[in-house]
């Protein structure tokens, strides 16, 4: 019975140690700077430049875990809110014309904590999205 006490507490240490990180290695700094290429594209119009593309992959690339995603939710919709003039549709449009597929959709009333939590992404989301 000892023997068995110690492979499970080897178990739950190792679970501990390789449990994903509860906290985003992103800063909101990082996902504006990238998404900066966006700006005149979201206000404006016109065509959309592949600059914005690059950056949207880039930071669809960036954001891997739970937190990373939930932070670069959060970020957008902050810095969105200080953005004076942005075109609402083109701002929800633009992963899809990027290529990119998001789960959740885009937009200042999105709750980040609801698409980001582990209760959504084991109900809604196939494991590969996770």
């Amino acid at each position: 019975m000892a023997f068995a006490s110690k492979i499970i507490t080897c178990l739950l240490v190792l679970a501990i140690y390789t449990a994903a990180p509860t906290e985003s290695l992103l800063t909101c700094g990082t996902v504006t700077t990238t998404m900066a290429q966006c700006i005149s594209y979201l206000t404006n119009g016109g065509p959309l430049p592949s600059s914005c593309c690059v950056a949207v992959k880039s930071l669809n690339q960036l954001a891997q875990t739970t937190p990373d995603r939930r932070q670069v939710c959060e970020c957008l919709k902050s810095a969105g809110k200080e953005i004076k003039g942005l075109n609402l549709h083109l701002v929800a449009t633009l992963p899809t014309s990027c290529g990119v597929s998001l789960s959740y959709p885009i937009g200042f009333n999105t709750n980040c904590d609801r698409y980001f939590n582990r209760k959504y992404l084991t109900t809604y989301l196939t494991p590969k999205d996770t």
